[in-house]
């Protein structure tokens, strides 16, 4: 089988602790099933930066773009660097500079007890959010005018483009029907934000067209959230903008049973692609072996999916899934699901067991 090389860089805080458990147990599903995956490991993060300066060195995105099939990405962010740059330069450089446009945010709850809602349960919450990753107010578009004095005006710019508000929303149309699933959710602010998000209103009802058997719907996103403590069991598929996506999949997670079991693909068909859990560096516990390492997992799962590897894939989700209901857990399940707190590593041990055999 083709080598397929996988460039790690483990970042800040928690992002070495579930990486070291993540590559691990990709490692043994790659021998279990024969795939030609190999892991290279990059030190690019705070220590790295307030080392020597060091962000990402030139030409590192064309070399990832060259010669890896994926980036397994732990966590940036660190109270030395005040103004995470480093963290800018490197996991926001990535998403835009390798047109990352897909960020994929499966919301699956895997066992009953980590539900919040009254009479909500797997059944009820089990939908997958795809957020626009290289446009809207995140492209830094903006600035100040009279900066520190009383007249000083700060604006941000969001920018929308016919290309990215349709590419993002025919992935969503292929994602359902690739799935299955048969409902797709786009939410927006078009009442208010006539020009950008009637942009995405015209675009939407053009694109469903094209998908007979698929009940489109669009929606305002603070109804779209209302909704989702109410009657999640109405959604499958939601799509929307990079702003609407960082606070509906924050939402996802926490119906879902928390960051720790949350993971996420910034993805671009058929390139390098990066798949990383989205609880970020959380210095406050680093090095404590209180860091969850099941999203890690899962987002190592999304990306064996990615690169074709369905069976492993398929395989790594049951193992995390048993874990959830069965096995031992980090601080922060503890609460719903009972039993001493377990270590990072002691997860992550349990989980490798599950995949013994």
């Amino acid at each position: 089988m083709t080598n397929q090389r996988i460039a790690v860089i483990p970042g800040d805080g928690i992002g070495p602790e579930v990486a070291r458990v993540g590559v691990r147990i990709l490692e043994k599903l790659a021998s279990k099933h024969g795939l030609g995956l190999s892991f290279e490991w990059f030190d690019f993060g705070a220590d790295r930066f307030l080392r020597d300066g060091t962000i990402l060195p030139a030409g590192f995105m064309e070399t990832l773009r060259r010669d890896y099939a994926a980036i397994y990405f732990g966590a940036v962010g660190d109270p030395r660097v005040p103004s995470n740059e480093h963290a800018k330069g490197i996991l926001l450089a990535m998403r835009f500079e390798l047109d990352l446009y897909i960020n994929l945010r499966p919301c699956l709850l895997f066992d009953d007890r980590l539900s919040p809602l009254k009479g909500k349960g797997r059944r009820e919450l089990q939908f997958t959010v795809l957020r626009e990753n290289t446009e809207g107010l995140y492209t830094g578009t903006g600035g100040t005018f009279k900066k520190g004095t009383p007249d000083e005006v700060a604006q941000e710019v969001e920018v929308n483009t016919r290309k990215g508000v349709e590419r993002i929303i025919e992935a969503a149309f292929t994602f359902a029907r690739t799935a299955g699933l048969r409902k797709v959710c786009m939410a927006d602010k078009a009442n208010v934000l006539l020009h950008g998000h009637g942009l995405w209103r015209r675009v939407f009802a053009e694109v469903s067209r094209r998908y007979d058997g698929i009940a489109a719907k669009a929606m305002y996103v603070d109804a779209l959230a209302m909704d989702l403590i109410r009657a999640p069991e109405q959604y499958q598929v939601i799509v929307t903008n990079n702003l609407f996506g960082d606070i509906v999949t924050d939402l996802g997670a926490a119906l879902t049973g928390g960051l720790g079991i949350a993971a996420s693909g910034n993805i671009h068909p058929g390139r390098v692609s990066l798949f990383e859990p989205v609880h970020g560096s959380a210095p406050d516990i680093a090095g404590q072996g209180k860091a969850n390492p099941l999203a890690m997992a899962l987002s190592g799962a999304m990306m064996l999916e990615h690169l074709g590897h369905g069976a492993a894939a398929r395989e790594l989700n049951a193992a995390v899934e048993a874990q959830v209901r069965e096995g031992a857990h980090t601080p922060d399940l503890v609460t719903q699901l009972g039993g001493p707190a377990a270590t990072t590593e002691q997860v992550g041990q349990e989980l490798l067991a599950r995949l013994q055999g």
